[in-house]
């Protein structure tokens, strides 16, 4: 056992946990924050896609351990209070779900798609065939991604006023 310190969504945790736990082990399990998924245990679905220190990844694949000292932050972390993140109010508005299964996962991975773009000096200038190349590692069962795909691109544009008015 060792004791793990680190922050999700902003609040400093601490957790004895086996050094062997999985990270969206933790944030389920130990946390309560069941809006991370385990989809398939192969990392191969997203579903388990958190951010870590601002960057998408699939929570399956780390150690409790490696994520020591970071600063996670899960799809109950993205809104401030009730106010929904505009990606998430994007899938809301474009149908981008069905189930829901995979929309936490797809969410997260399609912020950090959008972030890195805009960093990039593309002007968050996002084509839908590099949404769907971006998106290659979070499966749905459901859709035919193509209301993901438009509401990944409608949020790019959300997401730069947003970040232009702060």
């Amino acid at each position: 056992m060792s004791t793990i310190k680190l922050t999700v969504n902003g609040k400093a945790v601490s957790a004895d946990v086996e050094d062997r736990t999985l990270l969206v082990h933790l944030l389920r399990e130990n946390l309560n924050l069941t809006g991370t998924h385990v989809g398939c245990d192969t990392s191969q679905c997203g579903a388990c896609v958190v951010h870590i220190d601002g960057q998408a990844v699939k929570s399956c694949t780390v150690m409790v351990g490696q994520a020591a000292g970071s600063n996670v932050t899960t799809i109950e972390g993205i809104s401030k209070g009730d106010e929904l993140h505009p990606m998430q109010l994007a899938f809301r508005d474009n149908h981008g779900l069905q189930c829901g299964y995979c929309t936490p996962g797809m969410i997260m991975s399609a912020i950090d798609i959008v972030q890195r773009h805009n960093s990039l000096g593309s002007g968050g200038k996002l084509d839908e065939e590099t949404v769907r190349q971006e998106l290659e590692g979070n499966i749905c069962r459901c859709t035919g991604y193509h209301n993901i795909v438009k509401s990944v691109l409608d949020a790019a544009g959300r997401m730069k006023v947003a970040q232009a008015a702060e």
